[in-house]
């Protein structure tokens, strides 16, 4: 297997086209390089406000939309791989899919970004989507040093497909 990148478009504020997919898979290469990573898959997903204030609200209990959300799946329990794969009771999960987790991107949220940071919508989104990567790995930016480090190595990714600022 190699690293793969699953999409879904929920949201009619951004056209995302294949041309900008071959951008977001480099950018999914070479973050994984840098981290190690050459196997399993990422499921990525563009959804408006609505969705995102939505999911925000029932998974972090915060009321409000954000711009990103990254829910990996190593963070997940046996009787939740039970109900994600409809096991009936009893029944046991030969082999769970090698999936690294789900990275959902408001692209309203995305949009205002990129124009409050004076960029492009697709900078942003690349943006987003190796920041939400870097958080299925494990990183986390609770204090200076750790976001420091996910700057960078966010920042390093971005200059090599050639989105800068």
């Amino acid at each position: 297997m190699s690293l793969q990148l699953a999409w879904n478009n929920e949201q009619e504020e951004f056209h995302i086209g294949e041309e900008f997919i071959a951008v977001l898979e480099a950018i999914l290469q070479k973050a994984g390089e840098a981290e190690g990573v050459t196997d399993g898959e990422v499921d990525l997903t563009f959804v408006d406000d609505g969705q995102i204030h939505e999911l925000n609200r029932e998974y972090r209990g915060i009321d409000r939309p954000t711009d990103v959300l990254s829910f990996a799946m190593n963070e997940i329990t046996n009787d939740e791989l039970e109900i994600i794969y409809e096991l009936d009771e009893g029944e046991e999960l030969e082999s769970v899919p090698d999936v690294l987790g789900d990275i959902i991107i408001s692209v309203q949220r995305a949009k205002l970004q990129s124009e409050e940071y004076g960029h492009s919508l697709e900078r942003e989104l690349g943006f987003l989507f190796v920041h939400g990567f870097l958080h299925l790995l494990g990183y986390d930016h609770q204090d200076e040093a750790s976001e420091a480090v996910m700057m960078g190595k966010q920042e390093a990714v971005l200059t090599e497909v050639g989105l800068t600022r």
